[in-house]
């Protein structure tokens, strides 16, 4: 059995936390050079360098396969599409506002894991879900205008987040957690360069926006890494509450930075959509214990 290291786990999710934080910043300072199919395009290819080199330093490149490509493909494409709308709702919304809707992923996956997954659809998943449709509804407020092109695109990250979710559940059946992200930053890197060429006009790196594009790719492995050491060390009902910490972040760094309002709308809503998660979390947390006890 793996030992449980708590605070190692919230160290690495702190890593998460300021990683994709970042990602942010540096997708709003380079959005109006580089449309969003350039800045996929140079995150992946600076991805991809520090995997290569990760892999030949450690060895991992022997868990790089051909097998079940076309799952790779199917879940790339939704993540490229789903990182092209979040980086677009950046430009569009303010940095909270992005950071609640895209929180409410975890509930699109309890809505679609019984069409995919073939799991039950239980009543506190139910609720779970009910709750985060009610924190969009405070987040949004459709009533006050706030529904526009950069909250659909948000939304749409979500879903498509949601999406990955479930193929990389499937995926990693028999797939290493390296083997994924190898095609995920290579196939990208195609994904990116078709888009960005597809106008006939592609926008080069500039001496302003490499650093923000190289700091996109960094923080982009580095995200991932602390996540993922995260949930290997601490269960995952204790370190995905951690990750709702980006929220109040990311509203300072927008209130100090970029004059955006400190909207306590966000803020609430992203609280009801927390709980949302909590109780779904709460859930599982008391079905796994039952069954184990029935097991024993």
């Amino acid at each position: 059995m793996t030992e449980t290291r708590p605070l190692k786990a919230a160290i690495w999710m702190m890593g998460s936390v300021v990683s994709f934080s970042a990602i942010a910043v540096a997708g709003r300072e380079v959005n109006a050079t580089h449309d969003s199919f350039e800045i996929m395009t140079v995150r992946s290819a600076v991805g991809f360098t520090l995997l290569i080199v990760f892999g030949l330093i450690t060895g991992k490149l022997r868990e790089v396969s051909t097998e079940r490509l076309s799952g790779h493909f199917a879940r790339n494409i939704v993540h490229f599409a789903g990182q092209n709308l979040w980086l677009v709702a950046l430009g569009l919304i303010p940095l909270a506002q992005v950071f609640a809707i895209e929180f409410t992923s975890p509930l699109w996956v309890i809505l679609l894991g019984p069409l995919f997954l073939g799991e039950r659809l239980t009543l506190p998943r139910l609720g779970a879900a009910t709750l985060g449709f009610i924190g969009i509804l405070i987040v949004t407020r459709p009533g006050a205008g706030l529904m526009n092109w950069g909250t659909l695109a948000a939304a749409g990250a979500a879903l498509s987040f949601a999406s990955v979710a479930i193929l990389t559940k499937r995926l990693t059946r028999g797939i290493s957690v390296y083997g994924i992200l190898f095609w995920l930053t290579f196939m990208q890197f195609f994904f990116g360069l078709v888009g960005a060429g597809y106008d006939g006009a592609v926008t080069l790196p500039t001496a302003q926006t490499l650093p923000w594009l190289c700091l996109i790719g960094l923080c982009g492995v580095l995200a991932h890494l602390s996540l993922t050491s995260a949930l290997s060390l601490a269960p995952a009902g204790y370190v995905t509450p951690i990750d709702f910490l980006r929220l109040p972040l990311i509203a300072v760094i927008g209130t100090l930075f970029y004059a955006e309002p400190f909207d306590p709308y966000v803020l609430a809503g992203g609280a009801v959509i927390f709980a949302g998660i909590l109780l779904n979390i709460r859930a599982q947390f008391s079905a796994d214990v039952t069954s184990k006890t029935q097991k024993d």
